[in-house]
């Protein structure tokens, strides 16, 4: 049933006058915040981060600007992988229509979760004629998810139809993150969403719904903004938040000419044809396969903490789109590569080249590739 909640809220923000994306691709459920200055200095922002002076979604990082050379491999990745992403897409999709229904609403965690929340509609539309509702809203990790996008959404929908999606999970921070916020508001209004979460790829184990388990590169991994529909990661801060408003973004206007979003958005969905047999065949065999969360991932991630002496495992990034994360806005300090695996790392091996840190490969991980914050670090002392 749709809880009863009659209080004022926000409306939600579309493309072209916020993102790129068309307005029918995505419906953001976020206050605009592009014109005011949220940016700060990555080592600034770090020392901050860790030492107590701000949570990170207080600030910004400044967007990264990549290089020729690095623009030449994201196109590069994209070309190779367009058919593994649109079956994993296929996948995902299929089995959420099984379990959701073909009236299921896709609510993207932003920003990393909205161009797949955009491929999976576009699956469904291509598939079966479907147009599904798809929203995008804002998760803080220690600061759950948000409350008045929930509210927006619980008198919009049945909150049963609701299926949150993100674009891979690492150690399963997030996942925890989205299960005690939604116990929290079910504790304090009633409204009750599931908390199980839709991903492309689950890597660490910690969900039942995903496309594969396999951690492999997705291209919206290697860039920021100009692969997110321009949109910034999402901010949380008192003064700029009230009450009643939704987490915050921006839209960078001024990165249009460097953005790929509805390239990278086109290039997967132009490939669905090419996967639709072998999605046919294999979604119902995962469906029906034991697909119960092992944290196979989180237990990595104390095993690493405990061999580098990291005691915050929040400073521990596995896998390939979180490792990017950390080389494109933190202060990394070293990027642990499973022995072996090749091209996939080249834009991790570029972007460590660039910043001067340190790739050890390493046996016995189940990801492909884990990035190591720069722990205690300062401005003045670098690590302590």
């Amino acid at each position: 049933m749709t809880v009863r909640d009659t209080g004022k809220l926000p409306e939600p923000l579309f493309g072209p006058g916020f993102s790129s994306y068309a307005a029918d691709e995505v419906a953001w459920l976020l206050k605009d915040l592009s014109d005011v200055e949220l940016e700060a200095p990555l080592e600034e922002r770090e020392e901050a981060i860790q030492h107590g002076g701000a949570h990170y979604a207080e600030s910004l990082p400044i967007e990264y600007q990549p290089s020729p050379e690095y623009q030449a491999l994201f196109h590069s990745a994209l070309e190779l992988s367009a058919d593994r992403l649109a079956h994993a897409v296929g996948v995902v999709t299929e089995i959420v229509l099984a379990e959701r229904g073909r009236d299921a609403v896709l609510v993207s965690l932003a920003r990393a979760g909205t161009p797949i929340g955009i491929l999976m509609r576009r699956w469904a539309a291509y598939a079966h004629g479907l147009d599904l509702p798809h929203y995008a809203v804002s998760i803080v990790r220690a600061r759950g998810i948000d409350a008045v996008a929930l509210r927006w959404l619980g008198r919009a929908y049945d909150p049963s139809r609701i299926m949150f999606v993100d674009g891979w999970t690492g150690k399963g921070a997030i996942t925890r993150e989205l299960t005690a916020a939604l116990d929290e508001l079910h504790a304090a209004t009633g409204m009750r969403f599931s908390d199980e979460l839709a991903v492309l790829a689950d890597p660490g184990s910690c969900v039942t719904t995903y496309g594969t388990r396999d951690d492999f590169l997705i291209p919206s991994a290697c860039l920021n903004s100009t692969v997110s529909g321009l949109v910034s990661r999402t901010v949380l801060r008192e003064g700029l938040i009230g009450p009643d408003d939704f987490h915050g973004a921006k839209f960078y206007r001024d990165l249009l000419d460097a953005d790929v979003s509805n390239q990278f958005l086109d290039s997967v969905s132009a490939r669905f044809p090419a996967v639709a047999e072998a999605v046919a065949r294999d979604w119902p065999v995962l469906a029906a396969s034991d697909r119960s969360p092992t944290w196979d991932g989180w237990r990595a991630v104390e095993r690493i903490g405990t061999e580098f002496e990291i005691d915050n495992v929040n400073l521990i990034k596995p896998g390939v789109g979180e490792t990017t994360r950390v080389l494109l806005r933190r202060v990394p300090w070293k990027i642990l590569a499973r022995r072996g695996v090749g091209t996939e790392l080249d834009h991790v091996r570029m972007l460590a080249d660039q910043r001067g840190v340190e790739v050890v490969e390493v046996d016995d991980l189940p990801y492909s590739c884990v990035g190591l914050v720069k722990p205690g670090f300062r401005r003045d002392i670098g690590a302590t």
